[in-house]
């Protein structure tokens, strides 16, 4: 039994899915994963079942029938942790734009430093590590995490990371069925919900490396939902 589930939420991901879920179950601490798989057209999720047959006590999928937004995948993953006995919580890409090896790094910070939301930062004290991005993109979500930082005063670099370990007890006191933000937006308003309930956050210097195989996400309407949604969520403040 393992303590941490590391969930990765899918959609035509077969070029990278077996790789990441061998790369996570090599790590000399013990994870398991669920992946949600939002009905993949290029049968991710086949992929995943197999693998569950060699990995039974570790590996785990949830299908979902529509692609509904990161967010609600999460949720959806969020949901399903808490109704076991994981301890930590921690979301992770497929793509290997997360290393693996940063996992344990995300873990001691919740488990030994008792923090209750642990980031892997690409923006550590304003330092960028980035690897295979076009300028454009870089500036777009370096100026969007300063941005999210000056709307909302959140004392948080990367606000827009998708590498983050959450201790359950975050979980259980954030009302997952408020969270209104259902893309890329939907990190935003975790970090600032777990943040406006007191809990300690610490971010993680990790280097994010782009994608080699399969096809980035990202999209204007992401983006569009990024700017208006963070001002609408911080005009609010926290919905109970």
């Amino acid at each position: 039994m393992s303590d941490t589930l590391v969930i990765i939420p899918t959609f035509n991901e077969k070029e990278n899915i077996e790789a990441i879920i061998t790369a996570v179950f090599a790590q000399k601490k013990k994870f398991h994963i669920l992946v949600v798989d939002d009905n993949s057209p290029d049968k991710t999720a086949t992929i995943v079942e197999k693998l569950i047959e060699q990995f039974p006590a570790q590996l785990f999928l949830e299908k979902r029938m529509n692609k509904t937004g990161l967010g609600t995948a999460y949720i959806h993953g969020f949901k399903w942790a808490l109704c076991k006995s994981y301890e930590y919580i921690i979301e992770m890409d497929a793509d290997f734009s997360h290393d693996p090896k940063d996992l344990v790094r995300l873990y001691n910070a919740c488990n030994n430093e008792g923090i209750g939301v642990s980031i892997g930062s690409r923006y550590v004290n304003n330092k960028v590590n980035v690897i295979n991005w076009n300028i454009k993109r870089l500036l777009l979500s370096y100026f969007a995490s300063k941005y999210v930082r000056f709307i909302t005063q959140i004392p948080i670099y990367d606000t827009t990371a998708g590498f983050v370990c959450w201790k359950r007890c975050v979980l259980e006191t954030i009302n997952l069925d408020k969270v209104k933000l259902v893309g890329y937006a939907f990190q935003i308003e975790m970090k600032f919900k777990a943040w406006k309930h007191k809990f300690q956050i610490k971010e993680v210097s990790v280097v994010f490396t782009d994608r080699n195989l399969g096809t980035s996400k990202m999209n204007g309407n992401i983006v569009s939902e990024a700017l208006f949604g963070v001002i609408k969520m911080t005009l609010k403040g926290l919905p109970k």
